[in-house]
Formats: structure tokens, C-alpha cells, sequence
């Protein structure tokens, strides 16, 4: 009898199983390639096409005319076309091509707008109340109080910032816990394909903030004062603040109408396909861009054409979804970039105090970047006040300061906060028309208050020798004049090059802990990942270092001894521990296809072979719910085994068995 895994026999190491869930066998993609020698490991490609939940329902819509027509969202291509390109390299016209009907989905009204947005929010100015919600769009989305209240305070700048005019920016909130995800299936599906960085963290929500003060006499408070906010789960800081930029200013001039007609607009938007290019029409506008991939290479952006429209609408090309402008938010501190990039790095906590919440959350969500294609994996927040729900878990003195980046306009964070390790404060971000001058760092005693002088505040002591190639090279884009897009391109480059060179020993490494292929028997339980050992690692790097790879000279053993005990190692190492384990579980599920599974059955009792029948159903289950990366012969190979073991067995086993998914 076979000693465990897919034999009857010997069942001390269960496999994992689950009741089945009425939907038929997934395709799956081509092998996933062997371990790489460079930077990341080849995650597992997801089953397709799902059945959606079913969510998002038509309570309190208004079905058009033009819902009524459509069939459903487009099909997504199951063998992403979104391979590495180089830089500047254009994507395929192809890309855009509409999908066939066969390859269509059907989807509930709704279902379209939740896959980009969870709602629309229009805060406004109270005199008895204060900051209120006026209107939620869609209006059956579900807000708690708690998450009202957060979106009230963190939707309007502190006082002091007196943002005239209209100010654009992000935050970032809690759920609350215990809610149900809409249309979770579907979207999941569609978050396995992105880069680790922009994969959605289910336990946030985004807010993109448009606010509008502006003088008006009619009025008691004397200004009119209005945010128009779009909650999200996705990352897409750019997308979404140029959507803003297209609908808000004629939404304070046209009101609800115009919202619900957005609104509609967005319903008929594709799904947010990654690799694929898009076409997102948007009141008489039709915005093109392309959401990156795991497979694309690290620091390339392909071109979106901006391909002519064969009717009256404009067309504009995004050339990302996600990235803020680098060079200009990191311009007053970038003498220290080297340096930050080491606190992020490490998880270190990061006050930014700025004058406004578009300096705070912009300078924020570069820093969270700026360790890519590492994800930050600690807990950030790119505009935070004192009203927020987590404001004295944050800034309690009786233990030290949470791994997490805040950024706050309030001054009464300078007397709050000072017990913070590491904080920047920055004025109005300004491209600067001549080379800023050395800003030294600054003792954290030397901090009074949020209008002292602009810097870094701290007294951490850099692992590795400053790069002074870096400021050197963006000193002299300055002087040249430079486009600011150019210096965030140098920017981000020397980031991912910084990053790659730190993490492709580690990469290396956690490689080296799969088991060999021949240990994989299909008779027995597969192979276990082998022990992370810090020793070991830090004997590798002596010749396999970060020196293979980057010029810079400093105490890297100190600087890995450090990441090693910090969320973003967890994250990281908890990633590749799943990625390698479903490989294995990938692997063994190959072997028991090439086995001769109805001679095995021949050979043993009708209770083994019952056993050997579930075990392999459950192995189909744990594929498809673990989007594991199988060739799909592989699993249509799988199910011909167990059909023709069923088929060999006596009639009233044959029935129980076929209307059985999983023990």
C-alpha cells in the first residue's frame, strides 16, 4: 500500500479538502518556469474564468437602457499577453481588441463599477454638524459609521492648511472587520496577476480626495466647501486623481445628475485586466492606459498609444496608473534619499510632516514606493488627523512607536509625535529653479514645532556609504533644466537597482530551500520546504552578495541582520513560502499523472481505491482553489484517471462516487 499522499494507505499527513463549488474544471496556464537565479520567483497563474459571486445587486439602481444591452464584462485573455517589455517599448494593438461573446462573463448590474470602485462619497460643510456625508453613489453601498466618520475628517485639510482653491489628495482607512467583500471571486482573480506592490490589501480602503473652498458671500460660513471622494480597494493613485481632475470641477457646477451619469459611465467600464490595454470611457472622454503584470520587467513602463478615435470622442493615453511624480516629492529632502530609502527599507516608523495633505500623501506614497519591487508590508497612511479611529493606538507613549508611515498637516502632531524616531518635515513642494543647497540631518530635539525648518529628523545612522553618483547626476538635471519626468525616471531606476541588488541575494537563497525534483514521489506526502537559517544566509553572501551588483561599500551584513527582523522580511518570506509550496504541490500533483493509477487500482481492495478516488478529487479541488500552476492536460489527465477508476468499480460505488466532490 502506498505510504501516504495519494494512496489509500497510510493517512497520517491528510490532504487539505473542501465542498465543491458547482463549477467545472478551471484551464490552467502553461508550467510555470523553473526557480529563476534572479529577482523574483514565478507566483501561480489563476484559474480562468471564475464563477462570480454575486454581489454588488441592483438595489437602488436605475436600470438604463444601456445596462439592459450589455451582456457582461469582457473576457479575460487567459495567457497574459503582458510580457516584460523593454522601455519604451509599445504595446501590441491587439491588446485592445474587444473580446468575443463566447468569452464574455455574465455579470450582476453594479459588478462592472465594483470592480474599480466600492463607492463615491460627496462630503460637505455642516454649521451645526460639521463635516457630513451628503451622498453616497452608488446609494445600496454599504458604509459603517466608523468608516463614514473616518471618510468625514480625513475627506476636508486641517484648518491651518488653508487650501484655497481646489486641492487634490489620497488617504487610506481601515475596514471595518467582519463585512462581506462583494464580488471578492472575481476580483481575486484578477489581483493574482499583479505585481506583489499593487496587489489590493483587503483590509484597506483609498480615498482620492478632490476639495473645492473657494469664497462665497451667499453662504454663512462665507466659503463653500466640498469634497467629491472616491473610496477604492485599488492602488491607482494616478488613474484615479486624473479621473478627479475630468469629473470634479463639473460635478460642483452640475450636481447629483451628473455623479449618477459618472457613475453609469464607470458600470460599463471593462475589468481592470492586468496587461491589457483599456478603454475607459468617461463623460465624453475615453481614458487609455494598462495596468502592469508580475511579468512585466521591473522598471519598464510600456507606451499606450494614443490611437486615433474614429468618432468625435478625446482620447488620452495614461502613462501609468500608479506611480507619483518622484523627483518632485522627494526634491526638498533628496540629499537624503539614500537614507530614507534604508528607513522604509527596514520598517523604521516615519512621521512626514507637511503643510497640506497633497504634500503629505504625495510624499507618503513615494516613500511606500520607493522599495519596489519589494511591497511595503506595514501599515502606511498618506493623510492622517487627529479624528482618525486609530489616532491613539498611533501616538501612545506607553510603547514604542508601530512600524508605519503617517503623513499629518496638524501642528499638534509636532508635540504629539516627538517621541518619534524618524521624521520629515517638508515645506510646499516646489521644483526647484536652482540646486538645492546640502541639508544636513537634524537632531530630533531640535524640533519644536510643524513650522520648523525643512529636513530629516533623526538619529539613525545610515548601514551603506551615501551614493553620491545619484545626487550628483539629479543636481545636474536642475542646473539643466531638466524635466521633472526625466529626474523621476533616474529616480526610480537607481531605487530598483538599489532594491534588486539587496534582495536577489535573498531570492538566491530561499531558492536554494526547494527540494530537488527527485524527492517528489507520488506515493508519499510532498516535500517540506527547508528551514530558513539566518547563518546560512549571511555565509552566502561573502560570494554571492549584493557586490556582484552594486558599487556601493558599507555594512551590508549589519543592513540584512536588520531586515531580517522587520514586517517587510515577513511579508516577503511568507510570499515565497506560498509561491514555492504550491509549486511542490504542482509537481507532486504531475508525478500522480504520470503514474498508472487504474493498474494500482487493480492491485488493491475496493476500500483502498474508494480512498485513492477522493484524495485525487480533493488534489482537483486544492488546484483550483489554489490557482496552483498546472498545465491543464495535467489536470484533464488527473480527471481521466479517476473517471476510469470509478468506471471500473461496481455500479453502486460508481454512483456514490460521481455525485461525491470531496470528503
Amino acid at each position: 500500500c502506498p505510504p501516504g499522499g495519494a494512496g489509500p494507505a497510510g493517512r497520517t499527513a491528510a490532504l487539505p479538502g473542501r465542498a465543491a463549488r458547482g463549477r467545472s474544471l478551471p484551464t490552467a496556464p502553461a508550467p510555470a518556469p523553473p526557480l529563476p537565479a534572479g529577482m523574483v520567483w514565478p507566483p501561480s497563474v489563476p484559474a480562468w474564468p471564475p464563477t462570480p459571486s454575486g454581489s454588488g445587486g441592483a438595489a437602488g439602481r436605475r436600470e438604463s437602457p444601456d445596462s439592459a444591452r450589455r451582456g457582461g464584462v469582457g473576457a479575460m485573455s487567459r495567457r497574459e499577453r503582458g510580457r516584460s517589455r523593454g522601455g519604451g517599448a509599445e504595446v501590441a494593438a491587439e491588446d485592445a481588441e474587444p473580446e468575443s461573446p463566447d468569452q464574455c462573463l455574465s455579470l450582476l448590474p453594479w459588478d462592472r463599477f465594483s470592480a474599480w470602485l466600492h463607492c463615491v462619497c460627496v462630503v460637505g460643510f455642516d454649521l451645526e454638524l460639521g463635516q457630513a456625508v451628503e451622498v453616497i453613489y452608488p446609494p445600496h453601498s454599504k458604509l459603517t459609521d466608523k468608516e463614514k466618520t473616518n471618510i468625514c475628517y480625513l475627506s476636508f485639510p486641517d484648518s491651518n492648511s488653508g487650501c484655497l482653491g481646489d486641492t487634490q489628495f489620497c488617504f487610506r482607512f481601515r475596514r471595518s472587520p467582519g463585512r462581506k467583500v462583494s464580488f471578492c471571486c472575481f476580483l481575486d482573480q484578477l489581483d493574482r496577476d499583479l505585481p506583489v506592490y499593487l496587489k489590493k490589501d483587503s483590509a484597506y480602503y483609498y480615498g482620492y480626495v478632490y476639495f473645492r473652498q473657494v469664497r462665497d458671500k451667499s453662504l454663512k460660513r462665507g466659503y463653500f466647501q466640498k469634497s467629491l471622494v472616491l473610496i477604492s480597494k485599488l492602488p491607482y493613485v494616478h488613474l484615479f486623481r486624473t479621473m478627479l481632475k475630468q469629473i470634479a470641477p463639473e460635478y460642483f457646477e452640475k450636481s447629483e445628475a451628473f455623479l449618477e451619469a459618472v457613475c453609469s459611465d464607470i458600470d460599463r467600464w471593462p475589468a481592470p485586466v492586468p496587461g491589457k490595454v483599456l478603454q475607459l470611457p468617461l463623460m465624453g472622454l475615453i481614458m487609455k492606459l494598462r495596468i502592469p503584470t508580475y511579468r512585466d520587467k521591473p522598471g519598464t513602463t510600456p507606451i499606450v498609444q494614443n490611437m486615433h478615435q474614429a468618432d468625435a470622442q478625446i482620447s488620452m493615453a495614461l502613462p501609468t496608473v500608479h506611480e507619483v511624480d518622484l523627483f518632485r516629492c522627494f526634491c526638498p529632502v533628496f540629499f537624503h534619499i539614500q537614507m530614507l530609502w534604508e528607513l522604509v527599507l527596514l520598517g523604521e516608523p516615519l512621521v512626514v510632516m507637511a503643510p497640506s495633505p497633497a504634500e503629505s500623501s504625495e510624499t507618503v506614497l513615494a516613500l511606500v514606493s520607493c522599495i519596489s519591487p519589494l511591497k511595503y508590508c506595514s501599515d502606511f497612511r498618506p493623510y492622517f488627523t487627529i479624528q482618525d479611529s486609530e489616532f491613539k493606538e498611533y501616538t501612545t507613549r506607553t510603547q514604542a512607536p508601530p512600524s508605519v508611515i503617517l503623513g499629518v498637516t496638524n501642528p499638534f502632531f509636532a508635540k504629539t509625535l516627538q517621541h518619534w524616531p524618524h521624521i520629515i518635515r517638508i515645506g510646499d513642494i516646489k521644483l526647484p529653479g536652482e540646486v538645492p543647497k546640502q541639508v544636513k540631518v537634524k537632531k530630533l530635539k531640535n524640533l519644536k514645532t510643524l513650522d520648523s525648518k525643512p529636513g530629516v529628523y533623526t538619529s539613525y545612522k545610515p548601514y551603506l556609504n551615501k551614493d553620491e553618483e545619484i545626487v550628483k547626476q539629479l543636481q545636474k538635471g536642475v542646473q539643466q533644466k531638466r524635466p521633472t519626468e526625466a529626474q523621476s525616471v533616474i529616480l526610480r531606476r537607481y531605487f530598483l537597482e538599489l532594491t534588486e541588488s539587496f534582495i536577489i541575494p535573498l531570492e538566491r537563497y530561499v531558492a536554494s530551500l526547494m527540494p530537488l525534483q527527485k524527492c517528489i514521489s507520488p506515493w508519499k506526502s510532498p516535500p517540506q520546504l527547508r528551514q530558513f537559517n539566518q547563518d546560512d544566509f549571511m555565509k552566502t553572501l561573502e560570494k554571492a552578495g549584493p557586490q556582484l551588483t552594486s558599487g556601493l561599500k558599507g555594512d551590508w551584513i549589519g543592513l540584512y541582520r536588520h531586515f531580517l527582523k522587520s514586517p517587510n522580511f515577513d511579508g516577503w518570506f511568507r510570499s515565497r513560502q506560498r509561491e514555492m509550496t504550491q509549486k511542490l504541490e504542482a509537481l507532486h500533483l504531475e508525478a500522480l499523472c504520470n503514474e498508472n493509477l487504474v493498474f494500482w487500482s487493480q492491485k488493491h481492495t475496493e476500500v483502498e481505491t474508494v480512498d485513492l478516488v477522493l484524495k485525487l478529487k480533493n488534489k482537483l479541488l486544492q488546484a483550483d482553489r489554489e490557482h496552483l500552476p498546472v498545465n491543464t492536460d495535467t489536470l484533464k489527465k488527473l480527471q481521466t484517471h479517476i473517471n476510469d477508476i470509478i468506471l471500473a468499480l461496481p455500479d453502486d460505488l460508481q454512483d456514490i462516487l460521481l455525485k461525491t466532490g470531496t470528503t
